[in-house]
């Protein structure tokens, strides 16, 4: 035998007894790198992505002026909005206290002339259905 060929033997018997002993710890510790590795350029990623937005937004301040002119347009129209139904919402309840107080002076008529509310409560709901 050759000493390349004893060599190659060392090397073969070597590789084979460390694989066969420490085989699957060889294959996790591969596999928990890949996974790390992943994890970090990420990270790695976002984290370049975020300082180019943040270069990006300090060479163009005018885009940052404007997303905050639109955010403040935005907010004033929601409150219009807001303020609307507020108006709408006191509105009816005006409209549900005078027809409440337009009901209790009927109904303190009736007693003066000395008839039953009951009775005429039913007049108008006559009077407002058709035939």
């Amino acid at each position: 035998p050759t000493l390349e060929t004893e060599g190659l033997r060392f090397l073969h018997v070597t590789v084979g007894s460390l694989l066969a002993t420490y085989g699957w710890y060889i294959v996790f510790s591969c596999i928990l790198l890949y996974v790390v590795f992943q994890k970090l350029s990420t990270r790695l990623r976002a984290l370049r992505q975020r300082h180019l937005d943040q270069a990006a937004a300090a060479l163009e301040p005018d885009i940052v002026v404007k997303r905050q002119e639109a955010l403040a347009a935005a907010r004033l129209k929601m409150q219009e909005e807001l303020n609307a139904q507020v108006e709408k919402h006191k509105e009816k309840l005006r409209q549900l206290e005078e027809e409440k107080r337009r009901q209790k002076i009927e109904m303190w008529d009736s007693m003066q002339e000395g008839k039953s509310y009951k009775g005429n409560t039913r007049k108008p709901q006559e009077e407002d259905s058709p035939g």
